[in-house]
């Protein structure tokens, strides 16, 4: 749909009356042609006036009486029922990445978040015309903070990596000890094909690669995975045991 020309309806669901009737005056004087068929402040409305008329956007807050998944919710059951239908979220959770995700992924084409620039003729109408991840700039400025935060962890890990001369088999150890696995634990994964002793030697060659000469006496092995999470050569947020 080409929305430079076209109109389309629009449901608006929020239950903050001042917020509602602010969000329909933007649409009136910023987006003359989205035309707003109906208004809900709860979800048993919201879904009467979907058998009533099947709009083709629905703007939907995520916070609806108190609850901060409805709107998740709702958001899932559009998607179902109403696959054609475009969910564009206007939300004042603006702390809440959590809810932000469950919402992308319960099928949301994009955030709006009830700060900054809130909500513009630009950014609806994107949506209108299948664009998806329409943001506006408060997330788009957090979701750029997390992805140079991840990238220059991953970069960070590969130099480790690299710096340390880490193998697959260094890796697999220390995220193996970092759960709590013993070395004889370690020494039946499948796919391991070191022994108690050899595993023994490796702690102690690995003690000798990651510590400088002067602090290598004493390091057990709570201490080795410390200093390996700190080197990022095994990622805390990615710890998970190999298939035994």
């Amino acid at each position: 749909m080409n929305t430079s020309s076209q109109t389309f309806s629009v449901i608006i669901v929020e239950d903050v009356k001042l917020e509602l009737k602010g969000t329909e005056e933007i649409f009136r004087n910023e987006i003359p042609a989205a035309q707003v068929i109906g208004t809900a402040m709860t979800e048993q409305e919201f879904w009467l006036l979907m058998e009533q008329r099947v709009p083709d956007m629905v703007l939907l807050d995520l916070g609806l009486g108190g609850s901060t998944t409805i709107g998740v919710d709702i958001c899932r059951n559009i998607g179902k029922q109403y696959p054609a239908v475009r969910v564009l979220i206007f939300t004042g959770e603006i702390l809440n990445e959590k809810l932000w995700v469950d919402v992308l992924d319960a099928g949301a084409d994009g955030i709006i978040l009830k700060t900054g620039e809130l909500l513009t003729k630009t950014d609806v109408e994107a949506v209108m015309n299948g664009k998806q991840l329409v943001f506006n700039y408060p997330i788009l400025q957090r979701i750029v903070e997390r992805f140079k935060q991840s990238v220059l962890g991953e970069s960070k890990r590969q130099e480790a990596i690299i710096g340390y001369d880490i193998d697959e088999y260094d890796e697999r150890f220390l995220r193996h000890l970092a759960l709590g696995y013993t070395k004889e634990m370690i020494a039946n994964l499948r796919g391991m094909p070191f022994g108690v002793k050899s595993l023994e030697k490796r702690q102690a060659d690995l003690i000798n690669r990651l510590f400088p000469t002067d602090e290598r006496t004493g390091i057990n092995a709570t201490r080795l995975v410390v200093r390996a999470l700190e080197l990022r050569i095994i990622d805390l947020d990615h710890l998970e045991a190999d298939d035994e």
